[in-house]
């Protein structure tokens, strides 16, 4: 029987750093993890850079969680704010640097140093880490939380901390183990969704353009009815199975959402496509004085003529949305009705959408315990003696751009100052 006043389930980013910060108080702490190694996915995030936090301030970094979220966390981020992130990881012996996108990375560039530093900060604090110790069962019985293990091993603590994660990368361990426990106790939960996650086009021509970025470009995501649902001013990039890049990511959740709520297609259409602007600094008038400027040219020539550059591959597809390609050549740019069709092609080229890639390749999870259940002051589970949950658990996700670590890191902060010692 493994015995603790407090157990930490999962030793990823938010359960290394309540394990760390709840051990440097004195207390009795153990830390579970079902893999071999801790911070697996912290290991594999940011292209194994680690996109730590975001170099926006508390205030504006919660608002990146939506209405809900953004309440949720008014708390979380104010004791543990970006900043402070940074701080606690200069402590550690990792400084940190700013990129673009408002994202903070390790000066190293390596995400196994964050790991090393946490896993360091545990052991040195007093907690122990116990590695290959799956939780298959968690049950309330008198006044402990009982743990059945694999391999036939128990445990027991007062004080219970769940941070085992999603379903997103489930190769890293996130297999959403905590569902089940949470559900078993009859807790509310929001069903989990892939989020920051790649989008599925069939559209030929997006494969076509597999390799293709798109930095400087607003995306708008639209329903078969053409309203608006979401949109990023982020970089775009064409794959062979859709789009990825921060920009359509970003947007995933949404059509997670869709797809979960309609169904993936309806009569064989697309259900949701991408407008995307390739000049989100020009008004519509200006491109139109622009074009006008082009009348009897021959329409390719518009491309050397535009403000920001636009790949010819992609200026091609331009001319197919706008119908300016006959026979295999572009045609000349001739009257009111060609311009506002060339217009409306700069201004949102549309990708049809089919829906993402799923868990396996989606980097959060949307989803979990409902925010209802947890009191966002101490995450301490509503109506449950000495149960927290932090997290990606939780039902909480932000965009790329180290929201979700920093989500993680502030989570943990709070729980580990509200649990009893």
């Amino acid at each position: 029987m493994i015995e603790a006043r407090n157990i930490v389930v999962g030793a990823g980013a938010a359960g290394l750093w309540a394990a760390w910060r709840l051990a440097q108080q004195g207390t009795e702490v153990v830390l579970l993890e079902k893999m071999q190694q801790t911070g697996t996915k912290v290991l594999a995030s940011g292209g194994s850079r680690c996109n730590l936090t975001t170099a926006l301030d508390g205030e504006q970094a919660r608002h990146a969680f939506g209405k809900d979220g953004a309440r949720f966390l008014r708390h979380a981020f104010r004791i543990m704010p970006p900043q402070g992130v940074r701080e606690r990881f200069a402590e550690l012996g990792v400084p940190t640097e700013e990129a673009p996108f408002e994202k903070v990375f390790p000066t190293s560039g390596r995400a196994v140093d964050v790991r090393n530093a946490l896993e360091r900060a545990v052991r040195q604090a007093g907690a122990r880490i116990l590695c290959h110790a799956a939780v298959l069962e968690i049950r309330r019985e008198s006044n402990a939380w009982l743990l059945a293990l694999a391999g036939g091993r128990k445990a027991r603590c007062r004080t219970l901390l769940l941070a085992s994660g999603g379903k997103s990368y489930a190769r890293t361990g996130t297999t959403g183990d905590g569902y089940r426990w949470l559900g078993a106790l009859g807790l509310p939960l929001v069903p989990p969704r892939p989020a920051l996650v790649p989008l599925l086009s069939r559209a030929p021509w997006v494969s076509d353009l597999a390799g293709v970025t798109l930095e400087h470009v607003e995306i708008k995501l639209c329903d078969e009815r053409g309203r608006v649902l979401g949109r990023r001013r982020r970089p775009l990039l064409f794959t062979h199975t859709g789009v990825s890049g921060p920009g359509a990511m970003d947007l995933s959740e949404i059509v997670s959402r869709s797809i979960e709520r309609d169904g993936l297609e309806r009569q064989g259409e697309p259900p949701l496509e991408l407008a995307v602007d390739l000049l989100p600094g020009q008004s519509e008038d200006s491109v139109r004085i622009l074009l006008e400027q082009q009348e009897g040219c021959r329409a390719t020539k518009v491309l050397q003529t535009l403000p920001l550059r636009i790949p010819r591959r992609v200026f091609d597809q331009v001319l197919r949305q706008a119908d300016l390609i006959g026979e295999g050549k572009a045609t000349i740019l001739s009257g009111k009705k060609a311009r506002s069709r060339m217009l409306l092609a700069l201004k949102g080229l549309r990708i049809p959408v089919h829906g993402t890639r799923g868990f396996d390749h989606a980097e959060v999870t949307a989803g979990g315990l409902d925010l209802a259940a947890v009191d966002g002051g101490s995450m301490r589970v509503k109506g449950v003696d000495d149960l927290f949950v932090i997290g990606e658990l939780l039902d909480l996700h932000g965009p790329i751009g180290g929201f979700n670590f920093q989500s993680a890191f502030a989570t943990a902060e709070v729980a580990a100052r509200a649990t009893p010692t």
